[in-house]
């Protein structure tokens, strides 16, 4: 990291804004998802930073994504709402989506909104942040293209499809869950491969099924699921409920967005938001997060151990940081970057060293 150059976040979200115009977006979707991938690099996540721009970009290039989709919104019931993406960028459909979601639980208590025809959406933690900043409780799933076998398969099948959660917090802050089914997640797999960094053993296997630290064969093989079985099941659930119920596609048909430009992706989400003042009062509820956070952090640690954080705490504190120092970007990214900016005519970002 010593040697990455550094960048201002606006920097970086000037120039992703700058990219997705020119491909056709309009003006809000495109600084949606520009300021979607930074926040991503904010928060140490660079697997699903702007690092991902080029790819994105090719996307719109052959027409595979649509830059001006007609999202359409249907209330199946007073609590659930069906989404259809128009094949859109996943940014924008899946904060409708959210937005919808948190609207009926104002009123109703709880919203579900179930997408189709959607792409890859970036960080699945910018919809539980995005419901946090609406003091709403939020589970949000996503299915994706295969990247890990089934339990006792020997080929990939299954997503990576992260799982998300959050929770307003009190005075300790919220509660923030972005991971995948996978034992590292795949974009990070991903990231190594287009650097050319070798991946710890134990991680995925080739395309021939043998175990390997190259990540471009990891990436293009198959990862490994968390914990077994049990990675692999949390895997299939996701794809039911993202996949099978809400419409998009499924069961392996989703479509890999960095490797596979045969057509679109047609991914699926499926987005809850919950008041969290159902049951008390919303005062009630923040005083019991704080005691559940402090008691949380006054367990006794364990060797090795200095404090104990709760989930989004590591990403907060990063983003703190680097919102003051900078980005940090490797020299293959950079490179990544500037030669996007030849291809549409625009101006490359500018470090700050």
């Amino acid at each position: 990291m010593a040697d990455d150059l550094m960048f201002a976040a606006d920097e970086l979200r000037r120039f992703g804004f700058d990219c997705f115009c020119a491909l056709g977006l309009p003006d809000d979707d495109a600084k949606l998802v520009a300021d979607g991938l930074v926040e991503a690099d904010l928060r140490g996540l660079s697997s699903h930073g702007v690092s991902r721009i080029p790819t994105y970009c090719e996307r719109l290039r052959r027409g595979l994504v649509n830059p001006t989709p007609n999202i359409t919104i249907q209330r199946v019931t007073p609590v659930a709402a069906s989404v259809d993406g128009d094949g859109g960028m996943g940014f924008p459909v899946a904060h409708k989506a959210m937005a919808e979601a948190i609207e009926m639980a104002r009123s109703f208590g709880l919203g579900l909104a179930a997408v189709k025809h959607s792409t890859h959406y970036g960080m699945a933690a910018l919809y539980v942040l995005q419901a946090i900043e609406a003091d709403m409780i939020s589970l949000v799933f996503t299915n994706s293209s295969p990247a890990l076998p089934v339990w006792g398969g020997k080929s990939k099948f299954l997503g990576a499809a992260p799982l998300a959660a959050g929770a307003p917090g009190g005075k300790h802050g919220p509660y923030v869950l972005d991971m995948a089914m996978t034992v590292i997640a795949r974009g990070k797999i991903r990231l190594a491969a287009q650097r050319g960094d070798p991946i710890a053993q134990g991680l995925a296997l080739d395309s021939d099924g043998k175990p390997t630290t190259d990540a471009m064969k990891a990436f293009e093989g198959i990862c490994l699921p968390f914990g077994g079985h049990k990675g692999a099941a949390l895997s299939m659930l996701m794809d039911v409920l993202s996949g099978v119920f809400t419409g998009a596609a499924f069961a392996g048909d989703v479509v890999n967005p960095h490797l596979d430009f045969s057509g679109p992706q047609n991914a699926g989400h499926f987005l809850i938001a919950i008041r969290p003042d159902l049951f008390m009062s919303m005062d009630e509820y923040r005083n019991r997060m704080d005691t559940m956070v402090e008691r949380i952090k006054a367990c006794p640690r364990a060797e090795g151990f200095d404090e104990i954080l709760i989930p989004g705490e590591p990403e907060a504190r990063e983003r703190e940081r680097r919102a003051r120092a900078g980005i940090p970007l490797t020299d293959d990214i950079v490179e990544a970057l500037t030669a996007e900016a030849a291809t549409l005519g625009g101006e490359k970002p500018t470090p700050l060293r």
